[in-house]
Protein backbone atom coordinates (compact mmCIF):
# COMPACT_ATOMS: atom_id res chain seq x y z
CA UNK A 1 0.00 0.00 0.00
CA UNK A 2 1.37 3.31 -0.99
CA UNK A 3 0.62 6.58 0.71
CA UNK A 4 1.03 9.97 -0.90
CA UNK A 5 2.49 12.73 1.27
CA UNK A 6 2.21 15.53 -1.23
CA UNK A 7 3.92 16.22 -4.50
CA UNK A 8 7.60 16.75 -5.27
CA UNK A 9 7.42 20.49 -5.06
CA UNK A 10 6.38 20.43 -1.39
CA UNK A 11 2.90 21.91 -1.96
CA UNK A 12 0.12 20.69 0.30
CA UNK A 13 -2.40 18.10 -0.96
CA UNK A 14 -5.78 19.41 -2.06
CA UNK A 15 -7.65 16.09 -2.30
CA UNK A 16 -10.87 15.48 -0.34
CA UNK A 17 -10.82 12.80 2.34
CA UNK A 18 -13.65 10.51 1.22
CA UNK A 19 -13.51 8.06 4.13
CA UNK A 20 -16.12 9.92 6.29
CA UNK A 21 -18.40 10.25 3.25
CA UNK A 22 -18.24 6.51 2.61
CA UNK A 23 -18.97 5.83 6.30
CA UNK A 24 -22.08 8.03 6.21
CA UNK A 25 -23.22 6.40 2.97
CA UNK A 26 -22.85 2.91 4.49
CA UNK A 27 -24.81 3.91 7.60
CA UNK A 28 -27.63 5.29 5.44
CA UNK A 29 -27.62 2.14 3.29
CA UNK A 30 -27.87 -0.14 6.33
CA UNK A 31 -30.68 2.03 7.76
CA UNK A 32 -32.56 1.77 4.46
CA UNK A 33 -32.12 -2.01 4.33
CA UNK A 34 -33.35 -2.44 7.90
CA UNK A 35 -36.41 -0.18 7.59
CA UNK A 36 -37.52 -1.26 4.11
CA UNK A 37 -39.34 -4.48 5.17
CA UNK A 38 -41.24 -2.54 7.83
CA UNK A 39 -42.45 0.02 5.31
CA UNK A 40 -43.69 -2.62 2.84
CA UNK A 41 -45.80 -4.48 5.45
CA UNK A 42 -49.46 -4.02 4.52
CA UNK A 43 -52.59 -4.52 6.58
CA UNK A 44 -55.50 -6.07 4.71
CA UNK A 45 -58.84 -4.40 5.48
CA UNK A 46 -62.29 -5.40 4.34
CA UNK A 47 -63.87 -2.05 3.64
CA UNK A 48 -67.64 -1.81 3.17
CA UNK A 49 -68.82 -1.69 -0.41
CA UNK A 50 -70.54 1.51 -1.48
CA UNK A 51 -73.23 -0.29 -3.50
CA UNK A 52 -74.54 -2.31 -0.51
CA UNK A 53 -77.60 -1.09 1.37
CA UNK A 54 -77.03 0.53 4.76
CA UNK A 55 -77.09 -1.74 7.78
CA UNK A 56 -80.42 -2.17 9.58
CA UNK A 57 -81.09 0.05 12.58
CA UNK A 58 -79.46 -1.01 15.82
CA UNK A 59 -81.60 -3.78 17.24
CA UNK A 60 -80.60 -4.86 20.73
CA UNK A 61 -80.68 -8.65 21.10
CA UNK A 62 -82.29 -10.39 24.04
CA UNK A 63 -79.92 -10.93 26.98
CA UNK A 64 -79.76 -14.19 28.91
CA UNK A 65 -78.11 -13.98 32.33
CA UNK A 66 -76.40 -17.29 33.02
CA UNK A 67 -74.84 -17.52 36.47
CA UNK A 68 -72.64 -20.29 37.85
CA UNK A 69 -72.41 -20.44 41.64
CA UNK A 70 -69.44 -21.69 43.64
CA UNK A 71 -71.14 -25.05 44.25
CA UNK A 72 -71.81 -25.70 40.53
CA UNK A 73 -75.43 -24.48 40.52
CA UNK A 74 -76.38 -23.04 37.14
CA UNK A 75 -78.97 -20.24 37.12
CA UNK A 76 -80.72 -19.25 33.84
CA UNK A 77 -82.36 -15.79 34.15
CA UNK A 78 -83.05 -16.37 37.85
CA UNK A 79 -84.26 -19.99 37.45
CA UNK A 80 -82.10 -22.86 38.70
CA UNK A 81 -81.22 -25.37 35.95
CA UNK A 82 -81.23 -28.93 37.35
CA UNK A 83 -78.67 -30.46 34.94
CA UNK A 84 -76.62 -29.92 31.76
CA UNK A 85 -79.19 -31.73 29.56
CA UNK A 86 -81.87 -29.20 30.52
CA UNK A 87 -79.39 -26.40 29.85
CA UNK A 88 -78.68 -27.84 26.38
CA UNK A 89 -82.43 -27.82 25.67
CA UNK A 90 -82.53 -24.13 26.58
CA UNK A 91 -79.56 -23.49 24.28
CA UNK A 92 -81.23 -25.34 21.38
CA UNK A 93 -84.39 -23.26 21.79
CA UNK A 94 -82.51 -19.97 21.97
CA UNK A 95 -80.14 -20.72 19.08
CA UNK A 96 -83.10 -21.06 16.71
CA UNK A 97 -84.20 -17.46 17.36
CA UNK A 98 -83.32 -14.63 14.99
CA UNK A 99 -81.51 -12.55 16.18
CA UNK A 100 -79.80 -14.96 18.49
CA UNK A 101 -79.78 -13.77 22.11
CA UNK A 102 -76.60 -12.83 23.94
CA UNK A 103 -75.47 -14.97 26.85
CA UNK A 104 -73.96 -13.02 29.71
CA UNK A 105 -72.01 -15.63 31.67
CA UNK A 106 -71.34 -14.72 35.31
CA UNK A 107 -69.29 -17.42 37.00
CA UNK A 108 -68.58 -17.04 40.69
CA UNK A 109 -64.89 -16.54 41.31
CA UNK A 110 -64.87 -19.73 43.41
CA UNK A 111 -66.70 -21.79 40.75
CA UNK A 112 -64.87 -24.80 39.38
CA UNK A 113 -63.32 -24.37 35.97
CA UNK A 114 -64.77 -27.73 34.92
CA UNK A 115 -68.34 -26.49 35.43
CA UNK A 116 -67.73 -23.29 33.48
CA UNK A 117 -66.03 -25.26 30.68
CA UNK A 118 -68.96 -27.72 30.45
CA UNK A 119 -71.48 -24.85 30.21
CA UNK A 120 -69.45 -23.15 27.47
CA UNK A 121 -69.02 -26.45 25.60
CA UNK A 122 -72.79 -27.04 25.76
CA UNK A 123 -73.39 -23.56 24.33
CA UNK A 124 -70.91 -24.17 21.53
CA UNK A 125 -72.40 -27.59 20.66
CA UNK A 126 -75.81 -25.97 20.31
CA UNK A 127 -74.46 -23.20 18.04
CA UNK A 128 -74.74 -20.27 20.43
CA UNK A 129 -72.59 -17.50 18.93
CA UNK A 130 -72.87 -14.58 21.34
CA UNK A 131 -71.30 -15.53 24.66
CA UNK A 132 -69.53 -13.10 26.93
CA UNK A 133 -68.18 -13.05 30.46
CA UNK A 134 -69.63 -10.38 32.74
CA UNK A 135 -67.98 -9.28 35.96
CA UNK A 136 -70.16 -7.44 38.41
CA UNK A 137 -67.97 -8.13 41.47
CA UNK A 138 -66.37 -4.70 41.38
CA UNK A 139 -69.78 -2.96 41.62
CA UNK A 140 -70.94 -4.79 44.75
CA UNK A 141 -70.61 -2.98 48.03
Amino acid sequence: MAMSMGNESGAPMCDINTTPLIDVMLVLLVTLIVTLPIMTHAVKLDMPQTNQPPPPPDQRPEVIDLEIDFDGTIVWNGTVVPNIETLEGFFRTESAKDPQPEIHLRPDRRALYDTVARVMAAAQRNRMKRIGFVNTGEFKE
